[in-house]
């Protein structure tokens, strides 16, 4: 596969407003571990393999276990996933799926019993982000395969 474009050169200062934006959401406070789990669940429902790629390998790097990820997919049948992760995983899908979904009521109020209104708010600023890289990624078919996590394996 070949990329159409590379925008990180061809628009820096989008670019750099993607990555203000990251920087946000990787210092809120949510577990780190969490949004990788948001970030390759957002990243499968909408095909991104470059960002699959990455979050799977931060994950890892992280200390996420194989198991968890590859039952990613199929969270609601998967017994080891905290209720917590749960919230998380439905509200980043409903978002994802906003046409679709609507982000109904039992979905926000299940998010509502798991984490703060700015925890929430975080939340979803980590899903706008993510959907928005894979959208620039999956566009402009940035080719995967080739990225290193910035963490330390168990860090």
């Amino acid at each position: 596969m070949k990329a159409r474009i590379d925008h990180h050169k061809t628009a820096p200062a989008a670019l750099e407003v993607m990555l203000q934006m990251q920087k946000y959401v990787d210092n809120s406070g949510l577990e780190p571990l969490l949004l990788e789990l948001v970030k390759t669940r957002a990243s499968q429902i909408n095909a991104c393999a470059y960002c699959l790629d990455m979050h799977t390998k931060d994950a890892r790097a992280l200390g996420e276990t194989e198991q968890r990820l590859y039952g990613l997919n199929a969270w609601r049948e998967a017994p080891y996933y905290t209720d917590r992760e749960r919230a998380a995983l439905a509200w980043t899908e409903s978002l994802t799926l906003v046409s679709e979904s609507h982000v109904p009521d039992d979905v926000y109020n299940e998010a509502r019993r798991h984490f703060s209104e700015k925890e929430l708010v975080d939340l979803t600023m980590a899903v706008i982000v993510i959907n928005g890289w894979n959208r620039l990624n999956v566009g402009f078919r940035t080719v995967a395969g080739n990225y290193q996590s910035k963490h330390k394996i168990g860090n």
